[in-house]
């Protein structure tokens, strides 16, 4: 009986052990899924950023089989049309939501030129915030531009509008140049219905504008940090004076980890220019305890910039209605060091520079104030105190007393308020909704405990009525704000007019990026991808990702291609998609 060979169902699961998130094991079913190991072959390739021939790799297949002997792994020519037959499918299921005319989107772009292959690319990314409150991007576009002009650019832009079938484009994140703003005054004139008549369109990238404020602060020469400067300038000329401080460091009792956090390495210095007699006599003065105490309170002081830069940088949750607070606590950061001996060289000027963006409230969109507006915690009380805070700034002269200034906030106030009202309207007009035919529902009770996270589960309720009307907006908003560690009653219909404007970007980082990823796909071994097929690897990379959350289930992976024109199978693809969208609305 044991020499009977044992029958095995290939059909029966197997029994197989993972680690869980929490590092916890557990134990469950697996067997042989062609499909799954087809898709996990693709983000293999995609994500991993692999040639294609590498499919073909002796170590490879050889890896494989040894994992599981019943994996057939395709040709290089197969993995790379299996690439566009999904990139094609996802784009067909993309454009389904992209073109729905309730899907509000934000695009984010920039440019990149291609070292390799000196090719000008521009990326698009699609953001936008689902029904079930859930935020989303997409890189919708990396196609080739002619030139930085602004022609060039808008149309391009366009041509990526027009194909995706998007009929609610809101808002636009741009880096600011003059380029990109005469390219929007472009667009926006051939876009209909777009809130008055696109000039709250564009959006200024924020990180941009803090990293313009710090550039005019550090364009003042700060004599600690040259000196520093210098010296590790010489010490880097050869690798011998680098072994030579390191041996420095050694005899000055200096841990290399506590190098760029600490400034006992001074000590390493002093021990250096007694070894080295030329390093004092080059650099003119051997870095001393003043040059670390000034450089730590420069970087005291830069701190709250790079932090603001990495909050903004966020493109994974609704961070738009913390816009006037943040630039509200850069201004009181800036004011507050004005008078400070050691940096009241840098200051004003980097004012300017903060006044040239934000100083006047007329200079901002209005969706920033609409954000701040339908923000709980905030609100029409927190609104006035954003205008007033403006005006005194603005008011260096005297010129405004309290009580001018107390009135124009007021106003302002006020004119937000209509406005947002008006803009509300709109939506329900759109929506085919009318505030007359709700009923009544009781309101969602929602907590929060982080601030950075927009009051905990807020955006990821799915209870909540789907209109609000003009009655039930204004009530909302003259209501007292919340305290920050309560709970706070959701008002009918907000997830609306929320949504669509809490999903608008405010820095161009997510498209940004993608360039990172794009220098990694076009390398120099691989000049002659063509800028379609370089399209289908970056857009299907950043689909796949677990960062990009689905909008829908995958389903299965189908060869949809019949011949091995993939350039030519994209464009006509693209093509039909456009004309079945069009069909579709008529």
């Amino acid at each position: 009986m044991d020499n009977i060979p044992k029958q095995v169902d290939d059909k029966q699961q197997k029994l197989s052990f993972m680690k869980a998130p929490n590092g916890e094991g557990h134990v469950y079913t697996w067997k042989h899924d062609d499909t799954r190991i087809q898709l996990t072959l693709l983000g293999l390739f995609t994500i991993g950023e692999l040639p294609f021939k590498f499919i073909e790799n002796e170590a490879f297949i050889e890896f494989v089989n040894a994992l599981n002997g019943k994996v057939k792994l395709p040709s290089r020519h197969k993995i790379s049309r299996d690439v566009v037959s999904f990139y094609l499918m996802e784009r067909q299921k993309l454009y389904k939501h992209l073109s729905n005319p309730k899907t509000a989107i934000h695009l984010t772009t920039d440019m990149w030129t291609s070292s390799c292959q000196k090719i000008n690319y521009m990326v698009v990314t699609a953001h936008f915030i689902t029904e079930d409150f859930v935020m989303h991007k997409r890189v919708v576009n990396f196609r080739e531009v002619d030139t930085h002009k602004a022609k060039d650019m808008a149309r391009e832009l366009l041509i990526c509008i027009n194909e995706w079938g998007m009929k609610n484009v809101m808002t636009m994140t741009v880096d600011n140049a003059k380029t990109n703003d005469a390219a929007i005054n472009i667009i926006v004139k051939e876009l209909p219905g777009i809130y008055e008549n696109g000039k709250h369109f564009q959006i200024r990238c924020m990180a941009h504008i803090i990293n313009l404020v710090v550039k005019m602060g550090l364009k003042h020469e700060v004599y600690h940090v040259k000196n520093l400067q210098d010296a590790v300038k010489y010490i880097r000329v050869s690798p011998q004076q680098i072994k030579t401080f390191k041996q420095a460091m050694n005899d000055a009792t200096v841990e290399s980890q506590r190098f760029l956090c600490a400034y006992d390495v001074k000590d390493a210095f002093l021990e250096y220019s007694h070894q080295d007699p030329m390093f004092q006599k080059t650099v003119g003065r051997v870095p001393s305890h003043s040059d670390f105490e000034m450089i730590k309170k420069m970087m005291e002081f830069l701190e709250k910039f790079k932090k603001k830069t990495e909050k903004v940088s966020c493109s994974t949750k609704p961070i738009f209605h913390t816009y006037t607070r943040e630039i509200l606590d850069i201004e009181q950061h800036l004011r507050k060091h004005e008078t400070n001996p050691d940096f009241m060289f840098m200051v004003p000027d980097m004012k300017d520079k903060y006044d040239k963006y934000w100083g006047d409230y007329d200079t901002i969109s209005d969706y920033v104030f609409f954000a701040t507006l339908l923000d709980p915690q905030c609100k029409s009380k927190f609104m006035k105190v954003v205008f007033t805070q403006m005006l005194k700034a603005k008011n260096k002269d005297k010129k405004m007393s309290a009580d001018e200034i107390e009135s124009k906030a007021r106003a302002k106030v006020i004119d937000i308020e209509c406005k947002l009202d008006k803009f509300f309207k709109s939506y329900l007009e759109r929506s085919n909704m009318t505030s007359s035919s709700q009923q009544e529902t009781p309101e969602e009770v929602v907590n929060f405990d982080d601030e950075n996270e927009f009051f905990g589960s807020y955006m990821t309720s799915g209870s909540f009525p789907s209109t609000l009307s003009e009655s039930q907006l204004r009530r909302y908003l003259n209501e007292d704000p919340i305290e920050f560690d309560k709970g706070y009653d959701i008002p009918h219909g907000g997830n609306i007019t929320r949504c669509d404007i809490l999903g608008i970007q405010i820095s161009t980082v997510a498209s940004e990026s993608t360039f990172s990823n794009g220098r990694r796909v076009i390398i120099d071994y691989r000049t002659n991808l063509s800028v379609v097929i370089a399209e289908a690897l970056i857009c299907t990379q950043d689909w796949l990702r677990k960062s990009s959350l689905p909008i829908y289930d995958y389903g299965e992976v189908h060869d949809v291609l019949a011949n091995d024109d993939l350039d030519i199978d994209i464009v006509d693809a693209i093509h039909n998609l456009k004309l079945t969208g069009k069909r579709s609305e008529n």
